[in-house]
């Protein structure tokens, strides 16, 4: 299991501001694109890619079973979130709807509704909850301790009234689980993963991996089975590296004949697809043999949400 690097206040305020979420796919992409058909025949029509781009995200988004509750409430109660400051890092109230400001002051039953314009804003309102939510099982991880500030989930996380995230880890009763969901949402978060990195999302060392261990306690909290939360986790990555998602979603169309919709979100979530190396052995590599099937990377679907 890698760690990630040590991450500065700069980096860590940076990739807040941006939401900049990694993906291998910009530079396979780009591999793919610079191949020319000797033959010159007439330029692909990236049909297989448009109907991956609109399985791997939908265009209304996707509406999982997953609700915020009271989470939000509790996490400006408790001070992991200090709300003027989270607005005004974010450029102030007026940026945001009615809706998502009341998020911020009243419990939430909505289910959260992704789309590719707040992808990146719920990884910043489910980050904190994954960080500062308290399970026992985190006692056993590696990232507490006296350096758990060099994360970019724990460093990274500055719109706290601590001073840094690490003070705020594992420390509140954020999610309220029995200890079957408990054990649920730890076992998934165990085995499923992200393309950023090798790690699983239990360990979870940065943003995403925080968000996405977040909307597992969630959803387990309120009565979801394993195999939901397969579904939820897939859906809540393919939003968050979107690149990737739909380049796999072609791998499977092309190299195995499955549409995306009949692949097993737990296939897919774990190390063999959902890892950075996974993915570059597993899809990258295979899709080689199919380079007109992806545009050049300027009309591909970003990787950052």
């Amino acid at each position: 299991m890698t760690r990630s690097t040590t991450w500065t206040r700069r980096a860590a305020l940076g990739l807040l501001a941006g939401g900049a979420l990694a993906s291998p796919f910009a530079a396979t992409a780009g591999a793919f694109a610079n191949q020319r058909d000797p033959q010159g025949r007439s330029p692909p029509d990236y049909r297989l890619y448009r109907e991956a781009v609109g399985a791997v995200l939908p265009w209304a988004g996707h509406v999982s079973r997953i609700a915020l509750k009271d989470s939000i409430v509790r996490l400006i109660s408790a001070g992991v979130i200090d709300r003027d400051k989270y607005l005004s890092f974010k450029g102030g109230a007026e940026n945001f709807s009615s809706a998502w400001l009341a998020m911020l002051d009243r419990p939430s039953n909505d289910p959260i509704h992704l789309t590719s314009a707040n992808a990146a804003e719920f990884v910043d309102l489910l980050w904190p909850v994954g960080l500062a939510n308290h399970l026992d099982a985190n006692n056993e991880g590696s990232i507490g301790g006296p350096d758990v500030d060099g994360l970019a989930s724990t460093g990274g996380w500055g719109l706290g009234r601590a001073d840094t995230g690490g003070q705020y880890f594992n420390t509140h009763a954020i999610v309220d689980l029995s200890d079957e969901q408990a054990e649920l949402a730890v076992r998934i978060a165990k085995a499923a993963f992200r393309p950023c990195c090798d790690n699983s999302t239990f360990f979870q060392d940065c943003n995403h991996g925080s968000a996405l261990y977040a909307a597992l306690q969630l959803g387990a909290s309120q009565g979801l089975d394993e195999d939901a939360l397969y579904r939820e986790a897939l859906a809540f990555n393919s939003f968050w590296f979107p690149g990737t998602y739909v380049v796999t979603a072609l791998y499977f169309k092309a190299v195995k004949k499955t549409e995306w919709r009949d692949v097993d979100p737990k296939l897919v979530m774990a190390e063999k697809f959902s890892t950075a190396s996974g993915w570059a052995n597993n899809v990258a590599m295979p899709m080689r043999a199919y380079p007109d099937l992806l545009p050049p990377p300027s009309d591909a679907v970003n990787c950052g949400a």
